[in-house]
């Protein structure tokens, strides 16, 4: 009896052993959980869902599918082509990882050493995806990416957090931080991983805005899009341990599909199949998620809804097709005060810009809004274009740039053998040329040039006006005192003439009225007042100076003339 319950314990023991051991193994390939009838009824019945794009005017309409939300989104613009619920928090699984990824490179270089704590082994359950990494086991940061995106394992979730964050707490701080800063609005994290809580959800429309950000990163895309990877021994096992994806669109998978970049599956009982997805064809790079979906209808789901983005819609580039809103319309302004009468504009529609409308669709169909306060360095404005309520994408209007070409100038040298030639590159400087620069210097420097001659030329013929000036007013003042003399001496010689017995001195040119009125007084006195001396004009002669008759004739003063002012009344008593 006794025996027997030794047997009983001993097979009890090794099935809880072979229950811990197995039962990771088969929550890793999640993936391929067969759904019962009630969740198969509730798939059917979540195809009913209204699908959300299928109400925008002139929009594709897109497929059925059993899924509680879905999305699918074109990474560069971040179109939303196709909107089923996508505000619905749901929980996401092992998709959570894709946050945790993204948060260790961005954090982490790739040789970087893990070492795995108790608490990162203790703490995970044994029941859930794991790899088997053991305390004190070390691997570094790009095993760890690969056996936690691969193998979905949640230990090296753990370990990862830890080794980013310094401990799970701090780094799940981290992750909400980052969705929040990406603008995820129904998304709370708990753990790096995944494994269920109420607390734990992310919305389709988040998940796919963290995916984006994702397949951003081309080691991301890179290490998500592997078929199968070896993580080599450790310090703590000589076996090494081989990941394979899970996500059977991944070329070589059940489904593999054209144009596959990356993914990453989850699965719990809560939140069922969850998929996201990322495929690139035609210039155009699409992410697809799922969630609450079941096997293995979360890939035909994501397949249908690839292949309705990809047939539908096109990637139109918007600086090469905008004609109304370009720099030279009337929406904005350019600049003509080029001397060459070309100006480059000083403002220009960011190349990079695209947005994606329903193909046969015009590209100026959408609507364009303006929004000045972008908070992008260089932009002074974002045009979106809306197609609806649906933003389909957009570009920045930003401050043009002057590119710099550089030309190397180099010596081409040959041995006259068939060798490829030599360039030898001389021993200074680089040297840019800039055609532009050097056209504007040169106009510079000539008009610089040209009003320093103007100034020097208009200072000289200030100068020489200024000389002629004092020239002419000198020749005036000197004919006007030559007219003066000649005139005198003409009265002079008239007088003479009219009294050839009077001798008068040279000088009498000056003062001629007195000596009328001392003839006229004399001749009063004697009774003979000849007529013709009564000469008016003379008494009224400008330039009779009384101080140099004084001077000249003296005698005056024998004949008791007193001198008083002009317009004195006894201005002559004798």
């Amino acid at each position: 009896m006794h025996k027997n319950r030794f047997i009983y314990k001993l097979i009890a023991i090794f099935l809880v052993f072979t229950t811990a051991v197995t039962l990771p193994v088969l929550e890793v390939y999640g993936v391929d959980t067969v759904p019962s009838e009630e969740y198969v009824t509730q798939w059917e019945a979540r195809k009913s869902l209204p699908i959300d794009t299928n109400t925008i005017g002139g929009w594709p309409k897109g497929p059925e599918n059993g899924s509680e939300s879905a999305i699918l989104m074109e990474v560069d613009t971040g179109a939303v082509l196709y909107a089923k619920n996508i505000n619905e928090p749901l929980y996401p699984a092992s998709t959570t990882k894709l946050m945790t990824a993204l948060l260790v490179v961005e954090n982490c270089q790739m040789d970087e050493v893990v070492t795995f704590s108790d608490e990162a082994i203790d703490n995970t359950e044994w029941g859930s995806s794991r790899i088997g990494i053991m305390k004190g086991e070390q691997l570094t940061v790009e095993q760890c990416l690969y056996g936690l995106l691969l193998g979905s394992a949640n230990e090296v979730a753990y370990g990862l957090a830890e080794h980013v964050g310094g401990d799970l707490e701090s780094f799940v701080g981290m992750m909400n931080e980052k969705a929040k800063e990406l603008g995820c609005t129904n998304t709370h994290f708990v753990n790096a991983s995944g494994l269920p809580d109420p607390d734990h959800y992310v919305s389709a429309l988040d998940l796919a805005t963290i995916a984006r950000e994702f397949f951003s990163n081309e080691t991301l895309c890179m290490i998500s899009g592997t078929a199968r990877y070896v993580i080599p021994s450790t310090n703590k096992t000589d076996e090494e341990r081989p990941q394979e994806n899970h996500h059977k669109m991944i070329q070589g998978g059940k489904y593999a599909y054209d144009g596959i970049v990356g993914g990453k599956t989850g699965f719990t009982t809560d939140a069922r199949q969850t998929l996201v997805t990322c495929a690139q064809r035609d210039g155009m790079k699409l992410i697809c998620v799922v969630m609450k979906d079941e096997s293995p209808y979360q890939f035909t789901d994501t397949k249908d809804l690839l292949d309705y983005g990809f047939a539908s819609f096109q990637k139109v580039n918007v600086a090469e097709n905008e004609t109304r809103y370009n720099i030279r319309s009337s929406n904005f302004f350019n600049t003509k005060l080029d001397i060459m009468g070309s100006s480059k504009d000083i403002l220009s529609l960011n190349k990079a810009g695209s947005i994606v409308i329903p193909k046969g669709m015009d590209f100026e169909e959408p609507t364009v809004t303006v929004n000045y306060d972008t908070g992008i360095d260089g932009a002074v404005a974002r045009l979106d274009y809306y197609i609806g309520d649906n933003r389909v994408g957009g570009t920045t209007l930003d401050y043009a740039t002057n590119d710099r070409k550089l030309f190397e100038f180099a010596n081409i040298i040959t041995d006259g053998t068939e060798e490829q030639p030599v360039t030898y590159v001389p021993n200074h400087k680089t040297v840019f040329v800039t055609v532009s620069d050097v056209v504007k210097k040169l106009f510079m420097i000539v008009g610089i040039l040209f009003f320093i001659i103007l100034f020097i030329a208009l200072f000289m013929r200030f100068i020489k006006s200024a000389q002629r000036a004092k020239m002419k007013k000198r020749k005036r003042y000197k004919k006007r005192s030559e007219n003066k003399r000649y005139n005198y001496r003409k009265r002079s010689e008239n007088k003479r003439r009219r009294n050839p017995g009077e001798h008068l001195n040279p000088r009498d040119m000056y003062t001629q009225p007195i000596y009328k009125e001392l003839q006229k007084r004399s001749a009063d006195a004697s009774g003979q007042v000849p007529e013709e001396y009564y000469d008016e004009e003379d008494f009224e002669d400008e330039h009779y100076d009384e101080e140099q008759m004084i001077k000249d004739f003296p005698q005056m003063e024998g004949y008791g003339i007193e001198l008083l002012p002009l317009d004195h009344p006894d201005r002559w008593k004798m």
